[in-house]
Order: structure tokens, then C-alpha cells, then sequence
């Protein structure tokens, strides 16, 4: 019996994807290139705010932790880290962007020929919540995921797909849009965050109080192996397997599979609610705060809103 460290075995492309690495520094180099030195093509732009900058950074660094570290390679060993890996990618890092991405680009990226349609429609709250919440639900589908995991191009799809309906599904709270849209108020936006933990609830209680280990890829070995695959090179592998015995992935830790399963359940569910009680404190702060404020603050702010607008455009008359 092994432990969580011996998937040093599987080699350091498999622990810390190094492509993936590469990709998260471009698309931070191009995103303080897009806020920065190339801003002034974009319509309604502003310098970046200093919090905006290290929100991001924290967001990559995140997304590198959970999709390019060892947590990835044990994800497809350990059901909790798959828990884990899903919480902190569609609950935490999704609405964080939020607070990094300048309303300006968030703006410029929905205008665009084609988007503008299907982000107005799929960002509606109810169809967002049911989206969101009905694919997680199918994911967790054992012979989905089980499916899924054992077919590299369908997992990154299926999971791409999850992250863009994630965006769909915090628009309606977090979003800072310049753009003429209804925006919900401080209290329907607390209530809708409730919803949202109601709707993963059933998800989450079915792994938990199943009675039997529900998922072939943390159970079987045939299975496991498959779904190894994806994230370690098949020869280093079969070599790895040959060589050190390891039969599944029971080699990894001392949990039964029933007790990983309902660990990641409980994992999912306890990160859920910090999660969403941070998110409704901010909601439920902002909306106070927006409360006390008269109405000739109200108009002040909306005019030198309008001066800077004015402003930015008298550049290009």
C-alpha cells in the first residue's frame, strides 16, 4: 500500500503539467496586455485597477492548482479531489473573474456578432440556474462520469462546457455591466445564490448517502486505467503499473471507496456554503451600502460616470 504521495511515480508531466503552465502564463501576459498597453482600442476602457490585477493573478494561480498540479492527476485517483477540483473551478474561481475582468472587456467580449444572442439568453437566471445546475447534475451521472473519464476529448469539452454556463450562472450577481440590461436587486440577488446551493444540493446528498461506491473509474481497475490514461502517458503507464503492482486506485489511500465518495460529497457541500455565505455577505454589503445612499449621491456619481464616457469618446471626434 502506497500513499497520496506516490503519484510522484507517474512522472512530472503528469504532476505538473507543463503545457498547461505555459498557457496560464499566456493568458495572463495577454490579459494585462489587453487591460494595459492595448486598452485604448476597446470602447469605454479604464486603467486597471490595482485589486483587478491581483484578483487575476490569484485566479491563475488557482486554475493551475486545481488543473495543472498534482490535485488534476489525484482528481482521477481520489473521488474527493474530483470534489474538491469542482467546487473550487465553478464556485469559487468563476465569480472571482468577476471582480478581476474590467466591466469594459466583459462588455466589449459580449458585443461581439453572435455572442450577444446566446450570452443575453443563456444569462436569463432561470435559464442560467437550470443550465449550470442540470449539467452538474448529469455529470455526476455514474455512467457519464464514467464515460467522460475515459475519453480525453469529451472531458475537456464537458468540462469547458460546465465552466462557460458557470459564467452564465454568476453574471446575474456579479456582473458590472455598462450595458442597457435589467440587474437584480441586492435581495433577489441573495435569494438567488440560495437557489443555486438548493439546486446542488440533491447532487451532493446522493453521493453522500449513497450505500455502495457509485463510480467505475475510482472502483474498477480496467476503468481506472482508462481514465489514467488521459492525464499520464500510456507507455510510462503500463510501465509504472508492470513494475510497482499497483492494481487501482486503493494503492493511493487508506479510504474505502464509500468513504472517498462521501468525503467528496461532504467536501463539495462545506466548501459550498463558505463559499455562498462569503458571496452573500459582499451582496448583502453592497446592497446596504447602495441603500444609504441620497439621492443627490446617486446622481453625482451617475453624471461623472457620463463625463468620463464623453470624455473617452471626444478622443476620437
Amino acid at each position: 500500500m502506497g500513499s497520496i504521495s506516490s503519484i510522484k511515480i507517474f512522472g512530472f508531466l503528469a504532476n505538473w503539467s507543463p503545457f498547461f503552465l505555459v498557457a496560464i502564463i499566456f493568458t495572463t501576459i495577454v490579459f494585462f496586455l489587453l487591460t494595459g498597453r492595448w486598452r485604448h482600442e476597446i470602447p469605454g476602457n479604464r486603467p486597471l485597477k490595482k485589486s483587478e490585477g491581483i484578483i487575476f493573478v490569484i485566479c491563475m494561480i488557482l486554475l493551475y492548482a486545481m488543473k495543472g498540479s498534482p490535485v488534476d492527476l489525484l482528481s482521477h485517483i481520489i473521488f474527493s479531489f474530483h470534489m474538491l477540483q469542482m467546487a473550487v473551478l465553478y464556485l469559487m474561481i468563476v465569480p472571482l473573474l468577476f471582480f478581476a475582468i474590467p466591466e469594459y472587456l466583459i462588455d466589449y467580449c459580449i458585443k461581439q456578432p453572435y455572442i450577444e444572442r446566446v450570452f443575453n439568453f443563456f444569462t436569463r437566471p432561470i435559464i442560467a440556474l437550470i443550465t449550470f445546475n442540470g449539467l452538474f447534475s448529469i455529470y455526476h451521472i455514474p455512467e457519464i462520469l464514467d464515460g467522460l473519464k475515459q475519453n480525453a476529448t469529451l472531458h475537456s469539452l464537458f468540462t469547458i462546457l460546465l465552466f462557460i454556463t458557470a459564467v452564465f450562472m454568476w453574471y446575474p450577481i456579479f456582473n458590472n455591466s455598462k450595458l442597457e440590461r435589467k440587474k437584480l436587486s441586492g435581495l433577489i440577488k441573495i435569494g438567488y445564490i440560495f437557489l443555486i446551493g438548493v439546486l446542488l444540493t440533491p447532487a451532493c446528498g446522493l453521493i453522500i448517502f449513497a450505500t455502495h461506491p457509485m463510480y467505475k473509474t475510482y472502483t474498477d481497475p480496467a476503468a481506472w486505467m482508462s481514465a489514467m490514461s488521459l492525464c499520464v502517458p500510456t507507455g510510462i503507464l503500463q510501465d509504472i503499473v508492470q513494475n510497482s503492482g499497483i492494481s487501482g486506485p486503493q494503492y493511493f489511500t487508506n479510504m474505502t471507496p464509500q468513504d472517498d465518495q462521501q468525503t467528496g460529497g461532504v467536501i463539495m457541500k462545506v466548501l459550498q456554503e463558505v463559499f455562498f455565505g462569503v458571496m452573500m455577505f459582499n451582496v448583502f454589503f453592497k446592497w446596504a451600502r447602495d441603500e444609504r445612499r441620497t439621492p443627490d449621491e446617486i446622481t453625482e456619481q451617475s453624471l461623472k460616470e457620463m463625463q468620463q464616457q464623453e470624455a473617452y469618446f471626444n478622443q476620437y471626434r
